[in-house]
């Protein structure tokens, strides 16, 4: 398991990131992982707009989910089949908004590892075809990549949270949904996993992006920056859509 990680993730990303270094004015590894990040949210674009898609879909088909809920509500058997057929009915996957953080994990993790021990030119695992930079400028916009930021770590919680509000489609004057009266259990998870995802793990991706090394923290950053760039879009192409069917 320890060489297939190294040699499927860990040094394919090192070599990645040592050859975009090589190539950058200034060999600046900040500059680096950003471009390192446009990259890996390139390649995962259909699969984040397929997740954005369906979390949308799953919001417009919540008024019916709720109504097969109450006609099965005796009966969680029945209420799981009606449930799955609506999905299929629909083309819906209801957890594919996990899959975009769950593919980027080894990214993430692989990331952490480069710079665990400070990053180096390593002739070792380094591909023959990878030009050698001169050398690596770890200072990016006046932090210091191989250290921790505080500055980062904020920002990486900070961005996630208007991430999941996004994604959320909640509004600063939503009003607060009351307590239903003989809510199920299922209704109570639901809606506890979904403050969980918008208060809790903002704070702990903050908490980890202190933990570790600033490089990380800034791809973390990145990311989520370009997700929030790609939800606006998606959410402004949908109301100019909705305009133009109305006219």
């Amino acid at each position: 398991m320890k060489a297939f990680w190294h040699t499927f993730f860990y040094q394919p990303l090192y070599n990645a990131l040592i050859a975009i270094v090589a190539i950058i004015p200034g060999h600046s590894v900040g500059v680096a992982i950003v471009v390192l990040t446009l990259v890996v949210k390139g390649a995962l674009l259909p699969l984040t707009a397929k997740s954005s898609r369906a979390q949308k879909a799953m919001k417009v088909l919540d008024p019916e989910m709720k109504a097969i809920k109450e006609r099965h509500k005796d009966n969680k058997e029945a209420q799981a089949k009606a449930m799955m057929e609506l999905y299929q009915k629909h083309k819906v996957t209801p957890f594919s908004g996990c899959l975009p953080i769950i593919v980027q994990l080894p990214f993430i993790i692989g990331l952490y590892f480069v710079f665990w021990k400070g990053l180096s030119i390593d002739p070792a695992i380094l591909y023959s075809f990878v030009p050698h930079p001169e050398a690596l400028n770890m200072h990016f916009l006046g932090l210091d990549l191989a250290a921790r930021s505080v500055v980062l770590a904020v920002l990486a919680g900070a961005t996630q949270f208007v991430q999941a509000w996004l994604v959320s489609g909640k509004t600063m004057n939503e009003p607060k949904e009351e307590k239903k009266e003989g809510a199920s259990f299922q209704d109570d998870f639901q809606k506890s996993m979904q403050i969980q995802m918008l208060y809790i793990l903002p704070i702990m991706i903050g908490f980890f992006a202190y933990s570790i090394s600033a490089a990380v923290a800034l791809y973390w950053t990145t990311s989520n920056m370009l997700s929030i760039a790609q939800e606006l879009y998606m959410k402004r192409k949908g109301r100019t859509g909705m305009v133009a069917k109305s006219v």
